[in-house]
């Protein structure tokens, strides 16, 4: 019989442990891929400045990204097109004289065009003069067209439009507003000596809009990385390491600032050392079509379902990944020497013996960030490995912590078995984009949950102790934290369960098929057809007759629509509806969340089905067109033959973006009507968003 005393300890103890369990269950609950953004490598700026009675100068400054170059004013025929600027004619000013370049540009030898060209790096300023002939306020509009390059590639020319707001009393200059729409003219066909269509743009190419779900998502994905990282220490690779290490900091306790530097130069390179493999997986994944590859194409997504079912297969016990002995025992001896060079090689040893429990958490972490921006997996990884040091770290500056740490033991291989069976439910994801993305209708949303349902009811009997799998420790009983969790993974398993039938599910909807790959719904009901319409507005078709690609492609909530542009246009046109442009992807998780979140409000479907024509364009489909319907791209120069090239390359050479889901509001001349919009699930916006469309599209 235990004195009661021990017995609280204990308590005290197994608590504090399923708590960290708790934690490291909820760090890998979602996993966000996002998108990549298109090159855009000069940001202007506008300002201006009064220089005498009744005269302005107008400032453009152009920053200008490392590498690349914007072209001067002043170029010889047969180059590049040079930066021009265009104002609106207008009695209430004058221009004095021409704009001027404040910059001195360089002269350089081009490659691309072999001449010597007058160019700028890094900024450029221009400025043109303006004598004021109105009494009161006006405004003072036009565009700059100009082009970029850098030593390997061009980007097509550009116009940026700009606004001045001078005169009157205040004389305040009205910069154009993020995402302010810009008239562009529509895009067109033309044909090229082989009789093939050339995608390319007669105006100006509309500015990308950041969706506003993009930064949140990338401080999500930071923290899940940051969780991950606590997650690691909690292992049984790592978590009795650090003792150990904290032992090695106070080897020179009678010197307490070099210890307490020692233990920050071991933090500084265990972030060192995990960031740099994040630069290694961003250069090698950058570029606007390499994540779509990354994401759609079977073979990655092969090498990933893989991955992580060797990484499942790990943490459920069934092997180890262990790194070669020589590796870690270089890197030790190096460790032994001690001093700040020591702190850095016990750094490296504590990354390659760790390496059998925090390898797969890395590599779910990199897997998962390949696919989204350059900047993801440098983020990722910084993430990770701050949350990894700052314990080691803090415990070298206050090593009395170390008493109030549970003793190892055999509740660390539970966490590892726990954080087993959610990669393995995950790693399911990657058969369901190739499954989407090819139409292969195999694994199904039912299948789908099915399998899910299965892994986290036997999670739940493991954290019951009803399971038990290799290098597991008899559980004596079950602790009240640890029945917690196993209450909310079974919750959990019965909230997937309506899901089988056809329940939208939508909380976690972005991780799971959308609803029109459930081939048994009981929920499905066929919709109302508005008045003035016949039967044709039945799903499966558009709103003008049978849509095509409608034999695999569908748009959710029974919603009429179209697949491809041209055909969704005509129909626009004969309707005398505005048109409804939705840039997705079967593998845009964020896609999902939007339509199960925010499409199915009864306000915004009935808007969507009423007031427009839907023209759902997959940026990711791997469907052949025929060969008469292959384009070539102005952005790039290459062919695009399937349907998600195709309607990918619509989205770059007309809207400058490649991120979805991606909005746009259009006359029945493809010319964006209000600022796109991406993924924002507040449903209010998007209803007002619908509407302001509507009323300027009837203007």
């Amino acid at each position: 019989m235990l004195p009661s005393s021990v017995e609280d300890k204990i308590s005290l103890s197994s608590m504090k442990k399923s708590f960290l369990v708790l934690l490291l269950l909820i760090l890998t609950t979602v996993i966000f891929r996002l998108q990549s953004q298109v090159l855009d490598p000069v940001d202007w700026e506008f300002s201006y400045e009064q220089t005498g009675n009744n005269h302005v100068d107008l400032i453009f400054m152009a920053r200008i990204e490392d590498n690349w170059h914007l072209y001067s004013q002043d170029l010889p025929e047969g180059g590049p097109i040079p930066t021009s600027f265009t104002f609106i004619a207008s009695d209430n000013y004058t221009r004095a004289g021409d704009v001027k370049e404040i910059t001195r540009p360089e002269v350089k030898h081009d490659p691309s065009f072999d001449l010597d060209l007058k160019m700028f790096s890094h900024e450029a300023e221009f400025r043109q003069t303006v004598m004021i002939m109105a009494e009161g306020a006006f405004s003072l509009s036009g565009t700059i067209e100009y082009m970029t390059c850098d030593d390997q590639r061009c980007l097509p020319p550009t116009e940026e439009e700009f606004t001045f707001t001078l005169g009157g009393s205040e004389g305040v200059i009205d910069q154009p507003s993020e995402g302010q729409p810009l008239r562009t003219a529509p895009q067109t066909l033309t044909v090229d000596s082989d009789d093939k269509p050339v995608s390319t743009i007669d105006d100006a190419v509309v500015e990308s809009i950041p969706s506003t779900g993009e930064s949140r998502s990338l401080w999500l994905f930071f923290l899940i990385s940051f969780l991950a990282g606590l997650g690691a220490i909690l292992t049984p690779c790592v978590y009795p390491m650090v003792p150990m290490t904290i032992t090695f900091f106070m080897r020179g306790s009678e010197n307490r600032i070099r210890a307490i530097l020692k233990g920050l130069v071991f933090g500084i390179s265990v972030i060192l050392i995990y960031t740099l493999i994040g630069v290694i997986v961003a250069l090698t994944s950058a570029g606007a079509d390499v994540a779509s590859q990354l994401s759609t194409h079977w073979i990655p997504n092969i090498i990933f379902f893989l991955l992580f079912m060797v990484f499942a297969a790990s943490f459920l016990g069934m092997f180890e990944l262990i790194l070669p002995g020589n590796w870690v025992n270089s890197a030790d001896k190096q460790a032994d020497k001690g001093g700040y060079i020591g702190a850095f090689f016990m750094a490296l040893t504590l990354v390659l013996v760790s390496f059998s429990c925090t390898g797969p958490i890395v590599g779910a972490i990199l897997v998962e960030s390949a696919g989204g921006l350059a900047f993801k997996p440098i983020l990722g990884m910084f993430g990770f490995s701050f949350a990894f040091a700052l314990p080691f770290t803090l415990l070298s500056i206050f090593p009395s912590w170390l008493k109030g740490l549970p003793k190892s033991g055999g509740w660390m291989n539970s966490v590892k078995v726990v954080l087993g069976f959610i990669v393995l439910a995950f790693g399911f994801k990657f058969l369901s984009t190739i499954d989407q993305t090819y139409h292969l209708n195999i694994l199904s949303r039912e299948v789908y949950l099915s399998l899910w349902i299965v892994i986290f009811t036997m999670m739940g009997f493991y954290l019951l102790g009803k399971l038990r799998l290799a290098n597991d420790s008899v559980l004596p009983h079950i602790s009240v934290p640890r029945l917690i969790l196993a209450i909310i993974t079974f919750s959990f398993v019965v909230y997937l369960v309506p899901g089988l039938f056809g329940a939208p599910l939508t909380g976690i909807s972005a991780l799971i098929p959308p609803k029109s790959s459930q081939s048994f719904d009981l929920t499905y009901t066929i919709p109302a057809i508005p008045a003035g319409q016949d039967n044709m507005s039945l799903p499966g078709t558009g709103n003008c007759g049978p849509a095509k690609y409608s034999d695999f492609l569908h748009l959710p909530w029974g919603l009429p629509g179209y697949f491809d542009y041209e055909e969704g246009m005509a129909c626009a046109k004969k309707e005398g509806k505005p048109v409804f442009l939705d840039f997705k992807g079967h593998a845009c998780s964020n896609c999902k969340e939007m339509e199960a979140k925010v499409w199915s409000d009864p306000d915004v479907l009935r808007r969507l089905r009423e007031n427009y024509v839907i023209i759902a364009l997959y940026v990711d489909d791997r469907t052949k067109l025929p060969e008469n319907e292959w384009i070539t791209s102005s952005f790039d120069g290459k062919e695009k033959r399937t349907i998600g090239k195709k309607n990918m390359d619509l989205q770059i050479t007309r809207f400058n973006t490649n991120t979805q889901p991606y909005y746009v509001l259009v006359d029945h001349e493809g010319y964006p009507l209000v600022p796109p919009r991406g993924h924002d699930l507040n449903v209010q916006r998007f209803v007002e968003w619908l509407d302001e469309g509507v009323r300027r599209f009837e203007e």
